[in-house]
């Protein structure tokens, strides 16, 4: 608690000694319905509004409009400056539980399951820590733009965040972005070090034929493993309540707590790190044009054709390993016996460390050809394109794998934003993953500024196992089996009426040959067919215009003999004041937050693996959590100050897994600062 005192005041008084310097302006985030589609990820959405990225200012001014476009989507966006949901900034998203502690391993609440067909490592429990290529943002902007970050929470957890943009010339931006997520952790042998780096360029030529995006991100992942508590009686137990770090765990022996986030040592745990190069070129043929506004001539191109060459590269590394065999450990519970209990694994005599890992090479080239209808409508295109992807694997055999892909593309936003039609389709024509696809089809209208915004859509995926399950694997522990291609059907809808503040929404998936895990490390496959609904509503109610509550409640329901559970009901409610109390600048919410999810037999943790798995045979019934919360923003300075399961200390701990409870009390404090240079 001292510690959190300390870099409390040192931050005021940062922030006091820089309050002087000019501050940025930022709009609300644009609202809408399936924003977009990421060809690189397989993620759903679709295009948009296209525009001048900023508006026009002259550079005595002190703040900018900045607007941003994703890396493959023509829609602006603005910076989100809203300070009522935490979750904007926090990594972990309100429909996620994670193993306690920020930076551990994450499962959605909701049924999510993978949708990328082609080759895929299996390793998915930290993707919410990971930075990925399409949503990589790229700016233009008059001016440098900058964004500081920087959270500290109860057992010296820490979070920082940089981004830098600037324009070098008129027509080739800049951009920097880092993050660090550690934090110690309130259990044993639970540290997280997270970083994350991304680089990118764009140039766009004098005569705006030519377009170079050039992207360099990379994400390195630490995470220590635990193995959840030795026994969970021991949260009972008063010899552990001045310090929960010294209940004894299944695995990583007895390390000493340390704040230090430059020590990034790990002995227990998994580590993974991904690195991606990628350049995309485009070249048009069109319409040249102009427009003349006070005597300056600003020249204009209309494209009707467009070749497009992309190349990525990219270097992916999978690890878990225990190495404290050195370190003093406990007598009664040697990780020998763990690894033997659980995964089977025998260990040579003087010998219980373990390593594995699976490490691959990707480098993948892209063709592809864009037709525009209509000159003036970017958002209306025809895209056809051709992908080479070559693989190699350091694994159980090394592996030299191959896809020859084809996909195609239409989009459509009219011009009296009524209607948003985005069609895509991909098909692995040849090599290791041949008969994978993904296909998908997304409806937007809006029927009236009374009624709203109604979206349809429809997606079916045909997918080959994640490597994880290929006997070749290093990560495969159970005898060897095949298993059939995973077939996803979804069919999903929802209806935004803004000015009533209410969302509904609809998905319904059908599943064939489910892949999934049980008992620590047994890979299982469920050939006979099962649905899975899902129904949503949110909605903002006012009361006095200023006191605000935020509802969200989700229904799902599994049909079918599946080994699946699945909470029936989760909500997550916000109640706060939300106004500028008085003062002009300063924005202010503060109340209270509270989530509930329905009893259920939650999946357990496989630490070896990075995996959640099935278990049916301990019921997980957690109290609500409430937490309080002060945010606030003044210009582009934002303050968030928070305390988090504030019933843990009444009711106790709520659990994640049957062995891995959620920490008790926690306090977080943070800071948002955004700044033109």
């Amino acid at each position: 608690m001292k510690t959190v005192i300390v870099h409390t005041l040192f931050l005021i008084f940062l922030l006091g000694a820089t309050a002087k310097n000019s501050f940025a302006q930022r709009p609300n985030a644009l609202q809408g319905l399936g924003d977009r589609i990421g060809n690189l990820s397989g993620q759903g959405g679709s295009g948009g509004n296209t525009g001048d990225s900023l508006r026009n200012r002259s550079k005595e001014q002190d703040s900018i409009a900045i607007k941003f476009y994703f890396f493959d989507s023509t829609k602006a966006y603005q910076l989100d400056s809203t300070i009522s949901d935490y979750t904007v900034r926090y990594p972990i998203p309100a429909t996620h539980l994670f193993l306690g502690n920020t930076g551990s391993a994450t499962k959605s609440i909701l049924f999510s399951p993978y949708t990328k067909p082609g080759w895929d490592a299996g390793f998915h429990a930290f993707d919410v820590y990971k930075w990925k290529l399409d949503d990589v943002r790229f700016f233009n902007t008059t001016r440098p733009y900058t964004e500081l970050g920087y959270l500290l929470g109860g057992r010296a957890e820490q979070i920082i965040d940089v981004m830098h943009t600037q324009n070098l010339k008129p027509n080739l931006n800049f951009s920097f972005q880092y993050r660090m997520i550690n934090a110690p952790g309130v259990y044993r042998n639970q540290k997280t070090n997270h970083n994350n780096y991304l680089f990118n360029f764009w140039y766009q030529s004098v005569n705006k034929r030519y377009n170079n995006y050039f992207i360099v991100l990379s994400n390195k992942l630490q995470a220590g493993e635990n193995g959840g508590l030795a026994n969970v009686a021991d949260l009972k137990n008063p010899i552990y309540n001045d310090d929960s770090y010294t209940i004894p765990t299944n695995i990583g022996g007895q390390p000493s707590y340390g704040t230090d986030f430059f020590n990034t040592t790990i002995g227990t745990g998994n580590k993974y790190t991904e690195t991606n190069f990628l350049m995309r070129q485009q070249y048009d043929f069109g319409k040249k044009d102009s427009l003349v506004s006070d005597s300056i001539v600003l020249p204009l191109f209309y494209p009707r054709l467009r070749f497009e060459h992309t190349v990525k590269l990219g270097n992916y590394k999978y690890l878990f390993q225990d190495l404290a065999a050195a370190g003093s450990r406990q007598s009664n519970q040697p990780d020998s016996a763990y690894y033997t209990d659980r995964y089977n694994i025998n260990f040579a005599p003087g010998n219980d460390s373990i390593f594995i890992q699976d490490r691959w090479k990707e480098i993948s080239n892209d063709f592809s050809i864009y037709q525009f209808p209509d000159a003036k409508n970017l958002q209306q295109f025809i895209k056809l394109g051709a992908e080479i992807q070559l693989l190699t694997g350091v694994v159980r055999n090394n592996q030299s794998l191959y896809n020859f892909i084809g996909h195609a593309e239409y989009r459509n936003r009219t011009k009296n934003q009524k209607w948003n039609i985005t069609a895509l389709g991909k098909l692995f024509m040849t090599g290791s993953n041949f008969g994978d696809y993904h296909a998908y089809i997304n409806l937007q209208r809006l029927l009236s500024q009374k009624l709203g915004s109604l979206e349809v859509g429809f997606e079916n995926v045909n997918r080959s196992p994640s490597y994880i399950f290929n006997t070749t694997s290093n990560f495969y522990l159970a005898a060897p089996r095949g298993f059939s291609k995973e077939n996803i059907v979804h069919l999903f809808g929802s209806l935004l009426q803004p000015k009533l503040g209410v969302r509904l929404g609809a998905d319904y998936y059908l599943m064939t040959n489910y892949l999934y895990f049980k008992n620590y490390y047994q890979p299982r496959q469920e050939s006979s067919p099962f649905n899975v609904l899902r129904l949503s509503a949110s909605k903002t109610f006012s009361f006095f215009r200023r006191i605000k509550w935020h509802a969200e409640v989700y229904v799902q329901q599994k049909t079918g003999a599946v080994e699946l559970n699945l909470p029936l009901f989760y909500t997550r409610n916000r109640i706060a004041y939300e106004g500028k109390l008085g003062f002009k600048n300063l924005n202010i919410a503060f109340g209270t937050e509270i989530r509930y999810q329905s009893p259920y037999k939650a999946d357990n943790y496989s630490p070896l693996l990075g995996r959640f798995f099935y278990q049916d045979s301990i019921t997980i019934a957690n109290y609500p959590q409430i937490d309080a919360f002060m945010h606030l923003r003044i210009r582009g300075f934002r303050l968030f100050l928070r305390f988090d399961n504030l019933n843990a200390s009444a009711f106790g701990k709520n659990f994640v897994t049957p062995e891995n409870p959620f920490p008790g009390v926690l306090m977080r404090f943070g800071i948002h600062w955004s700044f033109v240079n």
